[in-house]
């Protein structure tokens, strides 16, 4: 269940509150007797105690020590109060509470909505295919929240952005079964629908007339045909004349083709099509949102599958810009279709291009869950900002290299170029290949470590995690800001 945030301007003190503090004199003494601030003293002052639960007639206070920025610097402090938040879930789902208050007592909104974030990220769960979905499901519905300096407009914000992570895990983890490109291209049309963004979805005839060799050599082994969706959102006081496009890997099931994976690699390749999921989930919350900003959403869909007539090590591929590639490894695929997307992308004569995917097994490697690994070329400027607001959010940046030599890694004798660079820098040379086929400023972003987890990380939950949805709304925000102040 999704909760809902609002902004209340008084609290009750028989209901269930959290009150935040810093320190303990932030309590409200009109909320607590004296014994039991006594009793809060005496339990924060233990080691790495930071949370203190009361019992009342009929309801629970619960008080959270949130950091100061003295301790750490803001971007952790933020964090820090997402998973303070999140921590608190257990004690809501024990009492079977719907509604809390989350009461700020030291006056840091940032903080405060941070904490309420955490919580409703938190509460995500995918049990649609469970038969005991009522039992399990979170009853928590509503989270107040009451402080000073806390706006509408900021609660409404963050209810957007929540109600679009939700709506990304949600697709991550629908199974193939239930979700093949089709079937995401029309969940795509929804959300379009829903928060006004135009959007044509490409069927195969369309995608053959173009030529995109890539998604139709992907494609060739699935009985379901491949899709291509694009999605537009010019509002009428855009701050940019060229859109901003994105661009996401969209590929439903990867099974490697014939270059199979091993089983245990296969589990979770219904995840593969997170990078398609991120960036149309991001332009549904800018767009509901209303930022004013022109963004094209960009996404080729298919499976990958050993079947049929499917794409074989040693055949030579056309792409949409008449690259010839010289394919080495069919579970390179990502890269294949994403350069026919990437070459779209040029009729836009765009101001800039982020491409986001779960490309390569050496991305994750480098840097497992903990962050994405970036690289860009002729955007220098867009790659700082969009790393500062990766730490705002906590979803990082690691910078890769991006030189030229790595480019001879990926010549053929027989082609154009190779689909794959061979054992080394495998995260760099899929980057490498993809710029081959930009013209304009652009940024690559490989999210194959924290896009799906196995365990729980907080308030990231198991399955899908979303990663890419906050940090390309909150970049979008940010160029607005940078864009309005020239």
């Amino acid at each position: 269940m999704l909760p809902i945030i609002a902004k209340t301007d008084n609290y009750k003190v028989e209901n269930t509150n959290i009150f935040l503090i810093s320190e303990i004199s932030d309590l409200p003494k009109s909320s607590f007797e004296a014994p039991e601030i006594d009793y809060i003293t005496l339990r924060l002052a233990e080691k790495n105690l930071n949370t203190v639960i009361l019992n009342k007639l009929g309801h629970i206070a619960v008080v959270s020590r949130i950091p100061s920025a003295e301790e750490s610097d803001q971007n952790k402090v933020l964090e820090k109060c997402r998973k303070a938040g999140e921590s608190i879930l257990v004690v809501m789902k024990e009492q079977k509470i719907e509604s809390v208050c989350v009461v700020d007592c030291c006056i840091k909104q940032p903080e405060t909505l941070a904490f309420a974030e955490g919580m409703v990220l938190g509460n995500y769960q995918f049990l649609k295919y469970r038969k005991d979905r009522a039992e399990k499901e979170s009853l928590l519905k509503e989270i107040e929240v009451f402080g000073s300096g806390i706006d509408y407009e900021s609660i409404n914000e963050l209810n957007i952005l929540c109600k679009a992570v939700y709506t990304c895990r949600s697709l991550i983890n629908e199974p193939l079964s239930t979700l093949n490109a089709e079937k995401l291209s029309l969940d795509f049309e929804a959300m379009a629908v829903e928060a006004g963004i135009k959007i044509e979805i490409l069927n195969k005839q369309k995608i053959e007339a173009l030529k995109m060799g890539g998604l139709l050599a992907v494609n060739l082994g699935s009985i379901d045909p491949p899709t291509f969706s694009i999605l537009e959102y010019k509002p009428e006081n855009a701050v940019n004349a060229k859109p901003i496009v994105f661009v996401g890997k969209g590929v439903v099931y990867d099974t490697g083709g014939l270059s199979l994976k091993p089983s245990a690699s296969m589990e979770t390749m219904k995840c593969d099509m997170s990078g398609s999921a991120a960036v149309v989930s991001a332009l549904y919350a800018i767009a509901l949102a209303k930022l004013p900003v022109y963004i094209v959403a960009l996404a080729p869909a298919t499976d990958n599958r050993p079947d049929g007539n499917a794409y074989v090590p040693g055949d030579i591929i056309t792409m949409m810009d008449s690259t010839t590639v010289e394919v080495l490894n069919t579970d390179a695929e990502g890269r294949m279709i994403l350069a026919d997307a990437l070459t779209y992308a040029k009729k836009y004569d765009p101001m800039l291009v982020i491409d986001i995917a779960t490309l390569t097994g050496a991305a994750e490697a480098a840097l497992g869950k903990f962050g994405m690994a970036g690289m860009h070329n002729n955007a220098a400027t867009y790659f700082n900002t969009l790393v500062k607001c990766g730490f705002k959010v906590s979803e990082r940046i690691a910078e890769f290299p991006f030189w030229d030599d790595y480019e001879d890694l990926l010549k053929s004798e027989i082609a154009d170029m190779k689909n794959i660079g061979g054992r080394f820098a495998g995260a760099i040379t899929a980057g490498k290949f993809l710029q081959h086929f930009t013209d304009y400023p652009y940024i690559h972003l490989d999210i194959a470590g924290p896009a799906f987890l196995e365990k729980r990380d907080s308030y990231r939950t198991s399955g899908g995690t979303g990663v890419g949805v906050r940090l390309l709304f909150d970049f979008v925000k940010e160029i607005a800001i940078q864009e309005i102040a020239g």
